[in-house]
């Protein structure tokens, strides 16, 4: 049977985890990637594409699809070397974007769930006034600035041609194998180094396991309440960093060496160490209400905390 659903990116860290969600639902899945699969799954198609980019032939991948699941892009770079990072963006996460969905509709597509980032609302909250989807967009950076323009493009093409656009801003994403912050702070835990961290209690984050934000983006596949609509999403609990890193050695079953170092303190050393903003997102607060979720698409977050952080130290 011809497949029905196209996942981008289905070799990444989300879009593998995406695809491999929707086989479990019963949908018929092609994933597309830029590099070569090696080993296919049996049940999933696959088509290679290029780079992402507003020239990518997306005809193949697109043959017999209805619904396209966009998890590729380029990601939030730490230490971007690109010469003009806004550029690097726009090329890949703007007009790659566009050109896929102009495509997308050509080829009888009917939606396009697209994998957005919760730093179009912004990148920090005040405690206890989490982010809302109607929030005004405050992009923060070159990433997220390419994320909400691609947004405004994806929402202008519903309304020009009739395609259902959904949009889902994750905050961070944790789960095994996860990149970026998260697995830095997951293999200190696991080795038993000591953090500076002990006084990072007072502060709330909304963190999203890779199986949550799975389970929604699969519901949103062909959930008719969905269409047209953004969504914010996490695991409906929020962790200070201190807990946060407790839960990680919990379930990695090792003991947290937490130092309490005061906060200002943490903050000023890592200004001096050029770490300053990875700090401050570890120190400040970063929440989401997922009330719209709950309530549109009677959707509640799949996995506990403690379960996801079971999951992400353990396959």
């Amino acid at each position: 049977m011809t497949p029905r659903v196209l996942v981008t990116g289905g070799l990444g860290f989300v879009g593998k985890a995406v695809a491999a969600g929707a086989l479990s639902k019963g949908f018929k899945v092609r994933i597309s990637s830029r590099q070569k699969l090696m080993s296919p799954e049996s049940r999933l198609a696959y088509c290679q594409v290029g780079d992402l980019g507003p020239t990518t032939d997306w005809c193949a991948a697109l043959q017999g699809i209805k619904t396209v699941v966009h998890c590729a892009g380029r990601a939030h770079v730490m230490k971007d070397t690109a010469p003009e990072p806004l550029m690097t963006f726009r090329t890949v996460n703007v007009q790659g974007v566009w050109s896929l969905a102009r495509q997308a509709v050509k080829a009888g597509v009917t939606r396009f769930v697209f994998i957005s980032s919760v730093g179009v609302n912004g990148t920090q909250t005040a405690l206890g006034k989490p982010f809302f989807e109607t929030d005004n967009p405050h992009p923060h950076n070159a990433y997220s600035l390419s994320k909400w323009e691609a947004e405004q493009g994806l929402q202008r093409m519903a309304e020009q041609t009739g395609l259902e656009v959904v949009i889902i801003r994750p905050p961070l994403v944790y789960g095994f194998g996860a990149p970026g912050n998260f697995g830095s702070l997951m293999q200190a835990v696991q080795h038993g180094w000591p953090l500076p961290l002990g006084a990072v209690c007072n502060n709330q984050r909304s963190l999203v396991a890779l199986d949550n934000l799975v389970d929604l983006i699969v519901t949103c596949i062909d959930h008719p309440q969905a269409a047209n609509q953004t969504f914010l999403v996490s695991d409906g609990h929020d962790l200070s960093t201190t807990e946060l890193v407790r839960g990680i050695a919990r379930a990695a079953g090792v003991s947290a060496h937490l130092l309490p170092v005061p906060v200002w303190a943490l903050q000023a050393g890592a200004t001096l160490l050029g770490r300053g903003d990875t700090v401050q997102r570890l120190c400040s607060n970063l929440q989401v209400d997922i009330a719209k979720a709950r309530t549109l698409l009677d959707w509640v977050p799949l996995v506990s905390v403690d379960e996801g952080l079971r999951r992400a130290v353990t396959r």
